[in-house]
């Protein structure tokens, strides 16, 4: 498996396993949704590992099936789920905590 390089500030805090990766990669792209093959390959996780977890997801409201496409289920985050709304908002905040001092600090070189 390909190491990503840059590791979100979700992942930085919470670490760097499965589930957070593919949790990671839905908060991210959560306007989307993708077969569990496109899930496992961006976020860098093994199918095998995703079969495991993946339907204590889909059990929990996390994620649902969206669609079918050929032999393909299609999925993405639940964003009805108070669970998955709380984790974006702390996606965000995670971000906006990290991103913010780094910018003015920018501005203020250049002021």
């Amino acid at each position: 498996m390909k190491q990503k390089e840059n590791k979100s500030f979700f992942l930085m805090q919470f670490g760097d396993i499965p589930q957070l990766r593919v949790l990671d990669f839905l908060i991210g792209f959560h306007f989307f949704d993708y077969p569990m093959t496109e899930i496992a390959k961006e976020s860098n996780v093994s199918y095998n590992s995703i079969k495991i977890f993946f339907p204590q997801f889909i059990k929990s409201g996390i994620v649902i099936k969206t669609r079918k496409v050929g032999k393909s289920d299609y999925y993405k985050l639940n964003l009805d789920n108070s669970f998955v709304k709380n984790l974006i908002k702390l996606d965000w905040s995670l971000t906006k905590r990290n991103i913010l001092p780094e910018i003015e600090s920018k501005e203020k070189v250049y002021a």
